[in-house]
């Protein structure tokens, strides 16, 4: 296995089952953007994060802050919720290349 991929290993395990600040459900729940049982504005900021994370601003974040968690709860969970969707799009990325290769 190249090194990459035992840093992705790594990182992913990390970030969903590692120590936190946040529940290893909730991290896991940011970086599958299946954040329904989360309440607004996180989940909001959630989503915003996987869809669009240029659209992202100090208001959001400060909005999901005021809903009582900490500054690094809610570090935790935009973390994930990024990393979640960089493996949705590397995933896609390399199963659109095995295709074009012939291999998928």
């Amino acid at each position: 296995m190249s090194d990459i991929s035992n840093a992705r290993r790594a990182l992913l395990a990390r970030i969903l089952d590692g120590e936190g600040r946040t529940p290893s459900t909730q991290r896991r729940a940011a970086f599958e953007n299946s954040s329904s049982s989360m309440i607004e504005p996180l989940r909001s900021l959630i989503d915003k994060v996987a869809s669009g994370a240029s659209a992202v601003t100090d208001d959001d974040v400060a909005d999901a802050v005021a809903t009582g968690l900490s500054e690094d709860e809610v570090f935790e969970l935009v973390v994930c919720a990024a990393v979640g969707e960089a493996e949705r799009q590397y995933d896609a990325a390399r199963t659109a290349l095995e295709a074009a290769l012939g291999g998928g």
